[in-house]
């Protein structure tokens, strides 16, 4: 087992979030925020397009069952 992590950015995280979890060797998805002005934003902060955040997640996974490459 190797066990890696890639955080992407993405325009609607709930949906990447499911899509991620659903492929084997995947581990754990975390979605959360990047980057902007403020710390530890929420969503409706970040919804107004105001705070320089962009939604992103946190992909834990396997990389002998899925590679880097399939994550992209």
């Amino acid at each position: 087992m190797k066990i890696e992590k890639a955080t992407l950015g993405a325009g609607c995280f709930w949906c990447v979030e499911a899509i991620y979890s659903s492929l084997k060797g995947v581990i754990k998805v975390t979605p959360g925020y990047s980057g902007g002005q403020i710390e530890n934003p929420n969503y409706e902060q970040v919804y107004t397009d105001t705070t320089g955040h962009v939604e992103v997640v946190q992909i834990q996974f396997d990389s002998s069952i899925v590679p880097y490459s399939r994550l992209m």
